[in-house]
């Protein structure tokens, strides 16, 4: 577990071509900084873990349950687990996400 993580000691990593860095770990948490690029593009996908977000800086669209919802600076979404979900990145910026449980393939 990592409990407290200084920025400059953040692991880095990449998942589907996006940057990211991996932050807090707790015993059913796990907290990273998404990096997003205008480049970037989530394609549909799923996971065991239920994921919560809030949007630092950029903007967004991201799909899931039939929706689509446009987000920026300040906003938050909750994600249920095996939900399918995309992202696009309208506008390069940073996303901090939480998932629960851990995200083995993140570590």
């Amino acid at each position: 577990m990592k409990n407290i993580v200084k920025k400059e000691d953040a692991t880095p990593r990449q998942f589907l071509g996006v940057d990211f860095v991996v932050l807090a770990i707790g015993k059913d948490t796990m907290v990273a900084k998404m990096l997003y690029k205008p480049t970037d593009f989530v394609p549909f996908h799923k996971h065991p873990n239920e994921q919560s977000g809030y949007v630092i800086s950029g903007k967004y669209k991201l799909k899931f349950g039939g929706e689509e919802f446009l987000l920026s600076e300040g906003d938050t979404y909750s994600i249920p687990a095996d939900a399918e979900h995309s992202t696009e990145i309208i506008e390069a910026g940073e996303v901090v996400d939480v998932f629960s449980p851990i995200r083995q393939d993140y570590l």
